[in-house]
């Protein structure tokens, strides 16, 4: 790790792709994470990478695609209508299993929708926006910080499990300015042959000394596809046994567990103090991965808890339906949330706490 430096999220992140090894980015412009793609303009060559401004969403991550199929480590990013433009080349990556990193700095929707933070892409970004049998793993951090190192680490999991990755912040996290201290910076894999020994699948040029290597993402008899399928299926098994994970808050004794992450959990942390100072004894889970989902973390749960309560920026309660769904109906579920770009504080969370308890 290096000092600790004063930066803003969006700057942040570029910095941490680029000690991950990230040499090729591909964007368009969207508020509220332009100084990502600003970043790069600017900073990218001097580590001996290229940055490209596409035309359009579409055009970006496909030139994505053409990187990263030949083995770089490749960065995109983009906020919540961007990312609706690209679903259907994440759907294609993750057929053909090339890995790349996407952050989503997500902003209010439905549609081209405000600039301001928001976690309404939710459902969009663990359930796939695109067609077909797939996944994206997913990260979720709160502060700028832990942002930097998901992002450091993304590579390396992207690599693994040759899928696409997807850091979903928040306008919040990205604009926001904190103390980072960047992870040390990697040395890039570059070249063909050096490329080749590492992803010998990456499309670097037989050169008349191995098989020919091919990306297809077309199945015309359906028996193939079906097959095709479950053969990379089992990664997305081995993934929810191993990447779950979460944070922990005060769970001992707590009869009220918030469920929240993003920035979204460091408001909920502070009405945990204040409702606490009044007696009412409140934990959280913060899921720092959003898909794998961490079911584990409320396998724990017991007895005691009494309510678990939603705390987040959709209408619907995206969240709240993951967390429905993995409680089974043990214990009642509420919401707690604001939508369209407007934020929740810690004083509204206390009293809407007090209203779903009934306490006076």
């Amino acid at each position: 790790m290096s000092e600790k430096q004063l930066l803003k999220g969006n700057e942040a992140f570029a910095k941490a792709a680029i000690n991950a090894g990230c040499r090729y980015y591909f964007g368009y412009p969207i508020t509220p994470q332009n100084e990502v793609p600003e970043y790069m303009s600017r900073e990218l060559a001097n580590a001996g990478g290229a940055f490209i401004q596409a035309g359009s969403e579409l055009e970006a991550i496909n030139m994505a695609y053409g990187a990263a199929a030949s083995g770089g480590r490749v960065l995109l990013s983009s906020s919540s209508p961007g990312i609706a433009l690209m679903q259907e080349s994440i759907s294609l990556l993750s057929s053909v299993e090339v890995p790349i990193v996407l952050i989503n700095v997500m902003r209010g929707g439905p549609g081209i929708g405000s600039i301001q933070a928001s976690q309404a892409d939710y459902e969009q970004v663990t359930k796939g926006g695109g067609n077909g049998d797939y996944h994206t793993i997913v990260f979720a951090p709160s502060s700028i910080q832990e942002a930097c190192d998901m992002i450091y680490h993304a590579f390396d999991v992207a690599d693994e499990y040759r899928n696409p990755v997807i850091v979903c912040a928040d306008g919040t996290i990205g604009q926001m300015m904190e103390p980072v201290a960047l992870p040390e910076a990697k040395e890039a894999v570059m070249g063909d042959e050096a490329i080749a020994a590492v992803k010998p699948w990456a499309l670097t040029g037989h050169k008349n000394k191995r098989e020919r290597h091919a990306m297809n993402s077309v199945w015309l008899q359906q028996d193939l596809l079906e097959n095709y399928i479950d053969e990379y299926w089992p990664k997305y098994e081995k993934a929810e046994r191993e990447l779950q994970d979460w944070e922990e808050v005060m769970l001992d004794d707590a009869e009220v567990v918030f469920v929240a992450y993003g920035s979204t959990s460091r408001v909920a942390k502070e009405a945990i103090q204040a409702l606490r100072a009044e007696g009412i004894k409140v934990g959280m889970i913060r899921p720092k991965t959003l898909w794998p989902f961490p079911a584990k973390a409320f396998e724990k749960l017991g007895d005691n808890v009494k309510h678990v309560i939603s705390v987040e920026l959709s209408k619907g309660g995206q969240l709240m339906h993951d967390v429905k769904y993995v409680l089974g109906g043990k214990y009642p579920v509420s919401l707690i949330n604001r939508y369209g770009g407007m934020l929740l504080d810690p004083d509204e969370v206390v009293a809407r706490t007090k209203e779903i308890l009934e306490v006076k």
